[in-house]
């Protein structure tokens, strides 16, 4: 008869097994086969779109990075959303140095959508070109070659682009914690894209044809949910022809990150909200592969309590330990991240046990709207 301790032991296994898979094929293949986009000489217009809602102080820092961008042909669009702050007398100013940017105030509450969805989509329908690019009003272009670096991704069917959205180096756990996090996700969205089951992207970084949104009737499908102008947008729209990733450092975009672990809780609550809505395959993956690390760490750690000779055990900690170490430091390198591989363990641990109390408080109490 198989004891308690035989059937954590198989739990430990199975986990295993799902850990590795996920590791060396899942990811693995975006890591270590992953070719470059080749630089085109074809720069198809663009239109970045921008919504701001008391925004004044980082458009006044950060637009310019967006005004200043080496591509002939572009617009940049902000719908400033409400304001009650000087950003439209900002605009203004703007406009003048800055030919190419338009504005849109939105005033009143004329807002039936919930958060950015409603701007968002008043400044798609303005934008003169088909070529759409998304990003927050406090991300900065890490080069003056975004625009290129996203539109050298787009290849004759695509109609979506995924890119990177990092967060600003800062000294503190919390900013290890948030930037290892996005990275972890990024690693996520990128690698099932490859696989040719994207399931996400985020509204920091992201590029998707015109035409698609009017097709996908925007964000009508989802409206009522405050989040989900990004993920819950690619998750309907997105399939294993029409997307493209972009992973070139250049391309990346980085944003301003939370200076409160509360802060970032509430934004990592707002962000699980939408993740129910995923399609169901997409769900079970990525159920699959969060559940599995939990049951790995789990069993590893009841079965070396009970007997630390369990020499199976420590094998296969240290080959995921080594798999997730050598992942991590090439994934790092091909987005342009530094200074996290050493943490990346305990990070990983630490998000481990986080997430699912998130998840659970999430049940029980309702998110915040967008402000």
């Amino acid at each position: 008869m198989i004891d308690f301790i035989q059937i954590i032991l198989i739990l430990f296994y199975v986990a295993t097994g799902i850990q590795l898979f996920y590791l060396v094929v899942f990811y693995g293949r975006l890591v270590f086969f992953n070719k470059p986009a080749a630089a085109s000489n074809h720069f198809e217009p663009v239109s970045i779109v921008i919504a701001a809602k008391n925004e004044y102080l980082k458009l006044k820092k950060f637009l310019p990075l967006l005004l200043t961008q080496d591509y002939p042909e572009y617009e940049v669009i902000v719908v400033n959303d409400n304001s009650t702050d000087d950003t439209e007398f900002l605009l203004k100013e703007f406009q003048f140095e800055y030919p190419h940017l338009q504005f849109i105030t939105v005033n009143g509450e004329g807002n039936f959508f919930n958060g950015k969805k409603f701007p968002l989509s008043i400044g798609i329908k303005s934008a003169h070109h088909d070529l759409l690019l998304l990003t927050d009003a406090d991300c900065i272009p890490a080069s003056n070659q975004w625009i290129k670096g996203m539109q050298a991704a787009y290849q004759v069917n695509t109609e979506i682009v995924l890119g990177y959205g990092a967060y600003q180096e800062q000294k503190g756990l919390l900013n290890k914690l948030i930037r290892y996090d996005t990275l972890r996700v990024a690693l996520s969205y990128f690698s099932f894209a490859k696989w040719k089951i994207p399931y996400m992207g985020v509204g920091r970084n992201l590029s998707y044809r015109k035409k698609l949104f009017y097709e996908q009737k925007g964000f009508m499908s989802h409206y009522k949910i405050s989040s989900g102008d990004d993920d819950l947008f690619i998750n309907k729209a997105a399939n294993s022809k029409n997307t493209g990733i972009c992973l070139n450092p250049d391309s990346k975009t980085i944003s301003l990150p939370k200076q409160s672990f509360g802060d970032w809780v509430a934004q990592k609550r707002r962000h699980l909200t939408t993740g129910i809505y995923y399609k169901k395959l997409h769900l079970s993956l990525l159920a699959i592969s969060d559940i599995s690390l939990i049951i790995f760490y789990l069993s590893a750690v009841y079965l070396l309590i009970k007997d630390l000779s369990l020499y199976q055990v420590y094998i296969f900690l240290t080959l995921r330990f080594i798999l997730h170490i050598l992942i991590t430091k090439k994934f790092m390198l091909i987005v342009g991240e530094r200074k996290l591989l050493l943490f990346s363990p305990s990070l990983e641990l630490l998000i481990t046990v986080v997430g699912p109390v998130m998840a659970i408080y999430n049940m029980l109490y309702k998110q915040r709207k967008w402000k």
